[in-house]
């Protein structure tokens, strides 16, 4: 894998890039598993509903495989292909009974390699077995933090957690934030990290890239009249002015806490994530 930064030819592609990967198939997404994927930004009977959305190329969404439910059942890696909806790399697996499915992809899959999904599965990249069957220290990612329930946790490109302690029925990860969280040894994990671990170097280039990706401008509020937001108004260039920043619509913006106090979860958070200096 490697980045290709393109020639300054003009103004749109300096320092523009894009990921080139060796190990991506160059073949058209299995038919069988796509899905037509409906634009909900944009505007709704004239009047913008979501805001700096909007555009963009049209996608189909592929069907991702988060359970990987086929126990016992050995699959060969077809092909590893981009996914316009995600960051990281996804696989084609036809598993030994002819049924074929989208996973995510680790760091480090090949085309041909065998994978498995089994209680007893090889310590191996790419196979899935239970947090209780693995070693402590070991990177998984694409974590179910219910049994039986799919991965939820360590999804996107280039992310692992790290499987600090296993006690009896509770196991322990370490998040990428830093976040320590608990779950039931019982539940599932794959080996390895998430592909495409180069992704947040990706450099867009120009504007028109984010247009392709259905992103609109954004408009900062310091630059707009008082009528149209909070931190409008002002000669030259001005200051928030106001004890907290807000929203258009007058909410608390930029550090304000949107976690629920009282959430089902926090007692499975053993550490807070690390604040960012």
């Amino acid at each position: 894998m490697s980045i290709k930064v393109y020639k300054r030819n003009h103004a749109g592609r300096r320092n523009m890039s894009v990921v080139k990967s060796d190990l991506v198939t160059a073949k058209k997404p299995e038919k069988s598993l796509l899905a037509s994927q409906k634009s909900k930004a944009g505007r709704s009977w004239g009047k913008i509903s979501v805001r700096h959305q909007g555009g963009g190329h049209k996608q189909r969404y592929r069907i991702i495989d988060f359970k990987q439910d086929k126990f016992d059942i050995p699959g060969r890696i077809a092909a590893i292909e981009k996914d316009p909806i995600r960051s990281a790399f996804i696989a084609l697996i036809n598993y030994r009974d002819g049924e074929k499915r989208y996973i995510l992809a680790s760091e480090g899959m090949k085309s041909g390699m065998d994978i498995i999904c089994s209680e007893k599965a090889p310590i191996k990249l790419g196979n899935r077995t239970k947090v209780k069957n693995i070693p402590s220290g070991t990177t998984v990612s694409n974590v179910e933090l219910f049994p039986g329930k799919g991965g939820q946790v360590v999804r996107s490109a280039g992310s692992g957690a790290i499987l600090t302690a296993v006690e009896g029925a509770t196991a322990q990860i370490k998040l990428a934030s830093g976040e320590i969280r608990a779950l039931n040894s019982e539940c599932y994990a794959t080996i390895g990290q998430v592909s495409n671990f180069e992704h947040n170097t990706i450099n867009i280039g120009k504007a028109g890239k984010s247009r392709w990706m259905g992103k609109r401008p954004a408009v900062r509020g310091t630059v707009m009249n008082p009528v149209d937001h909070p931190h409008g108004g002002g000669e030259g260039r001005q200051g928030i002015g106001l004890k907290h920043p807000k929203t258009p619509w007058g909410k608390p913006a930029l550090g304000k806490k949107t976690r629920k106090k009282k959430r089902y979860s926090n007692k499975f958070i053993i550490k807070r994530r690390e604040k960012r200096k």
